[in-house]
């Protein structure tokens, strides 16, 4: 009788301490649980900060009412690159300058055989024999000793000639395509903005033909397509 009692006293205790025991090992499940969960939300927005793209501030441009493009085109014709300066374009003052040198030398290359072949041919023309000394003494010799005919000394003086007004004229046009650039720098930093704000809209639609095309088709209207830019 004793023996079952005492093993009946066992079995509730046990019990007990198990019941005991099972609410601490839930709790510090559930707080375990929520660690987890929190450490995995955090890993989370890490990786979401590290992946979001960061904002770019674009750059705006507003136009500048003090600048003058007339101060600009005046700076340009009276010294070539003073307007691109002025306009802080400075980066095309070499590249004017390289044009204007290259049109320069061709002025002065083509002028000197131009006067060369001049005197040559006044002396075939007039079947003047040079003396030792004379202007172009050599030259006269030697085109002479090459049997060059005298249509030849002509054509090339004709040709010099040509070259050396073409040059002229070239560097003439290029000091006003220079002027004009620096007119065009001038007249948008003065009167337009230069940020990005441009887009542009495609939608469909229709385009009323003339009656004389639409005589010999289905309708008057055709369809199209409507592109709207706004700047």
């Amino acid at each position: 009788m004793y023996k079952y009692l005492l093993i009946t006293w066992l079995l509730a205790g046990f019990v007990f301490t198990a019941r005991a025991q099972k609410p601490d090992t839930t709790i510090k499940t559930v707080v375990k649980s929520k660690m987890d969960s929190l450490k995995a939300m955090r890993q989370d927005t890490d990786i979401i900060r590290s992946d979001a793209p960061k904002i770019r501030k674009e750059k705006v441009y507003h136009p500048d009412t003090l600048h003058s493009p007339h101060k600009a085109v005046i700076r340009s014709l009276l010294v070539p690159g003073l307007g691109q300066i002025y306009n802080h374009k400075i980066w095309k003052v070499p590249v004017i300058y390289g044009a204007l040198g290259l049109f320069g030398w061709g002025i002065v290359f083509n002028a000197q055989y131009y006067k060369e072949f001049l005197q040559l041919s006044i002396y075939r023309n007039h079947l003047i024999t040079p003396k030792a000394g004379d202007p172009y003494y050599t030259e006269y010799n030697q085109y002479k000793a090459a049997n060059v005919s005298d249509q030849a000394i002509y054509d090339a003086k004709d040709g010099y000639r040509r070259n050396r007004d073409l040059c002229i004229l070239g560097a003439v046009a290029f000091w006003g395509i220079n002027a004009v650039d620096a007119y065009i720098d001038a007249k948008f930093i003065h009167s337009y903005t230069l940020d990005n704000n441009f887009s542009m809209r495609i939608t469909p639609g229709l385009i009323n033909q003339p009656t004389i095309y639409a005589q010999n088709s289905i309708g008057s209207y055709i369809p199209g397509i409507k592109i709207t830019f706004t700047l």
